[in-house]
């Protein structure tokens, strides 16, 4: 009999949406052939999940949504935008929603054997169940949870969801939370990768100054002109992709830290930005793109 990993079942569970007890027996029983394990989920009352777990789920929606002080970005997939606007796929990203908010989960595998919000059943047999009842695969793909004074936004129907937490000694100011409406905007449309030049990662800055100097050197400059050419293009590159050395999108005399700061001495408030969420639906899922063509002559052959 084959050695059966809980790798092994996560893998089978990420492909199927069944459930991790339903994976493992399926395994067992075709002694660890992933494609056999499938079709076995299939003869079982799973069939209908099952038989979807090779379609590409990459429509869906991203959810931003607070209770108190937690709040969770959630991006949850199907396979059309059809399935995507329905009220059935559209109650069920609430429900998982809510069963983050409510429990204490930090990843996908963990939330699998939460019990669903507003259920008795876990969110895997509920997945299951979805996507039997739906007839479109759908992936829980990813959630991140944040505590503290957060700001959500959610933009073209769910394609995008940020959430931006603030640090502050007025959580209930009006305009304290409208400057973090503000950034939460400009999050959504300049997509930033980082905070601020301490966020971004060394192995990132080595990477970009090597390139921006060997640019320079192709240019022909000299030695003593390059290293100054280099800064101002890492001064660029900070204003490209750190959000408090970004312009800000109403106002580009300042920067999105000038703003905050702007915001802060109005109100007599302490504030700054602490961190930020950005979730855009499908990025990263390669999709599949059909011949139309040679669809229908395979069918004649």
């Amino acid at each position: 009999m084959a050695n059966v990993t809980a790798q092994d079942v996560k893998e089978l569970r990420d492909m199927t949406g069944c459930g991790m007890m339903d994976c493992k027996r399926a395994l067992v029983e075709a002694d660890g052939n992933r494609d056999e394990a499938v079709k076995i989920l299939r003869e079982m009352g799973l069939a209908k999940s099952a038989k979807k777990a090779g379609r590409i789920a990459a429509e869906g929606v991203v959810k931003a949504k607070t209770k108190g002080n937690i709040g969770v970005v959630v991006e949850i997939n199907c396979e059309t935008d059809f399935c995507a606007k329905s009220d059935k796929f559209l109650e069920f990203v609430e429900t998982i929603a809510d069963t983050i908010l409510d429990n204490n989960v930090s990843d996908v595998d963990a939330l699998a054997g939460c019990t669903a919000a507003g259920t008795s059943v876990p969110v895997s047999e509920l997945l299951t169940e979805k996507i039997a009842t739906i007839g479109e695969n759908l992936k829980i793909r990813r959630f991140t949870k944040l505590e503290g004074v957060l700001v959500p936004y959610m933009h073209d129907g769910g394609r995008i969801g940020t959430m931006v937490k603030l640090s502050t000694d007025k959580p209930d100011d009006a305009e304290v939370l409208a400057c973090g409406k503000n950034v939460a905007l400009q999050v959504t449309a300049l997509n930033p990768q980082f905070l601020d030049k301490d966020s971004v990662p060394a192995d990132v800055l080595a990477n970009e100054k090597e390139v921006q100097m060997k640019l320079v050197e192709q240019e022909g400059k000299p030695a003593n002109v390059a290293e100054k050419i280099v800064e101002g293009r890492m001064r660029k590159f900070f204003e490209e992709v750190c959000l408090v050395d970004q312009k800000y999108f109403k106002d580009d005399s300042m920067t999105v830290g000038k703003y905050v700061e702007s915001v802060a001495k109005a109100q007599g408030a302490a504030l700054k930005v602490d961190t930020f969420v950005r979730y855009e639906r499908g990025e990263g899922i390669e999709k599949k793109e059909d011949n139309f063509a040679d669809e229908v002559a395979s069918m004649i052959k």
